[in-house]
């Protein structure tokens, strides 16, 4: 065989598999957005999809139908969880990371009981969903080093507020394997304005969220500009909870903060060494 006929080869060999890898992913898209578009997903989720872009975030974050992944607080409400339990159930692992259930009444105990029951409604997309506990000072949300990803939506404000920031990253950072993902979305704070360390209004600067993940040993990949929203002022009198969904002032100036939209987002990827 010549160079040349070995060189023509070697392109055509490379068309051939760049094809294969481009369908493969092709497929992969294709079954996340026809599970985004599903009847398995409640209204009230589906109508957030403008502001939240489950398709994007999920695909910036790399996560693929074979993948380990854990979800911290998914509450009662399940957003993610109607799309990831399905597309991880057949080759992948969906593992829901709530809060406490022992004080009757709680809001913990609220979120638990409506996942389970959102679960045991259809035993063929959730029947393989893995409950664990989440709170900052329980440093098992899944075993050490067996999750390829750990996802964490709007939350560190939360930690911040408790003082459980820390234990929070070093539990995630212990649950995945080295090599695995963290996956972060907050709403993002004005970057000339100091941080509250309480953060009462919601609000986190980005670089404080990255010198957060930082300090418990992830190094900083990238981030997504998909929730950006140039609208967020970010200075309510009740903090982001101003906003959709939660219109915390009720019809007091709705139609601004309809308009205005969900909040301002940063969406950032971290690695475990």
């Amino acid at each position: 065989m010549t160079l040349a006929t070995g060189t023509r080869a070697a392109l055509i060999l490379g068309t051939v598999l760049s094809l294969f890898v481009q369908q493969a992913a092709a497929q992969t898209d294709e079954k996340l957005i026809s599970l985004i578009s599903g009847q398995q997903r409640a209204e009230k989720n589906r109508v957030r999809d403008i502001y939240r872009h489950p398709e994007a975030v999920l695909t910036f974050f790399g996560i693929k139908p074979d993948s380990v992944v854990v979800e911290i607080l998914p509450g009662g409400v399940g957003y993610w969880t109607e799309i990831l339990a399905p597309y991880l159930k057949d080759s992948g692992s969906y593992i829901a990371a709530n809060g406490e259930d022992g004080v009757p009444d709680s809001e913990g105990a609220k979120d638990v009981a409506a996942l389970k029951s959102k679960i045991a409604s259809d035993g063929g997309l959730y029947g393989k969903v893995q409950l664990s506990t989440f709170k900052a000072d329980l440093p098992k949300i899944a075993p050490d080093g067996s999750a390829d990803f750990v996802l964490t939506f709007r939350n560190i404000h939360n930690w911040m507020a408790s003082g459980e920031t820390a234990g929070a990253f070093h539990a995630f950072y212990a649950a995945l394997k080295p090599g695995g993902v963290l996956g972060v979305e907050e709403h993002r704070g004005l970057a000339d304005q100091p941080q509250d360390p309480l953060a009462k209004s919601g609000y986190v600067r980005q670089d404080v969220a990255i010198k957060i993940a930082e300090e418990a040993g992830f190094k900083f990949v990238g981030s997504s500009e998909v929730n950006a929203n140039p609208k967020d002022t970010k200075d309510y009198s009740v903090g982001v909870w101003a906003l959709p969904p939660t219109y915390r002032l009720k019809d007091q100036d709705r139609e601004k903060y309809a308009a205005i939209g969900e909040s301002d987002r940063f969406i950032l990827k971290f690695v475990k060494p």
